[in-house]
């Protein structure tokens, strides 16, 4: 199974939804999911990538792959087993995270959310994931 995160850009009380996502990320390793998909941008995905990098000492198999919208930028891969790059080729760039979240909101099982209001991207691709029909877990 695999998860994947939406979150905004900039959070507020980063200790308590660090501690909502390792209970949370806990629970779905519990039931079998093994694959996370990171955007990588922001600091609730880099959040998210520090909680399952500490994660990945107790629970070995996971896999935390992050998943790049520009193949022209370098990317600090530290917090990573790997790195895929979605069948996004001709898009334009202005559309290229978008479309990237939405690659990744349809190989997800779950969305881990961090949505505090209903505008720009991070909202976008909750709306977009609630009509995929996907399992949300809001730590907002």
């Amino acid at each position: 199974m695999t998860a994947t995160f939406c979150g905004h850009k900039d959070i507020t009380g980063e200790q308590k939804i660090a501690i909502l996502l390792e209970e949370n990320l806990q629970a779905l390793i519990s039931e079998g999911v093994i694959s996370f998909l990171l955007g990588g941008y922001g600091s609730f995905d880099l959040l998210a990538a520090r909680v399952l990098k500490n994660l990945k000492t107790e629970h070995p198999n996971i896999q935390r792959i992050l998943v790049i919208p520009y193949m022209d930028r370098e990317y600090n891969h530290e917090l990573y087993d790997r790195s895929v790059y979605p069948p996004i080729e001709g898009v334009p760039k202005r559309f290229a995270i978008l479309r990237r979240n939405e690659w990744m909101i349809e190989q997800s099982d779950v969305v881990i959310t961090y949505v505090t209001h209903d505008w720009g991207g991070a909202s976008t691709t909750l709306e977009y994931a609630k009509k995929k029909g996907k399992k949300i877990i809001s730590v907002a």
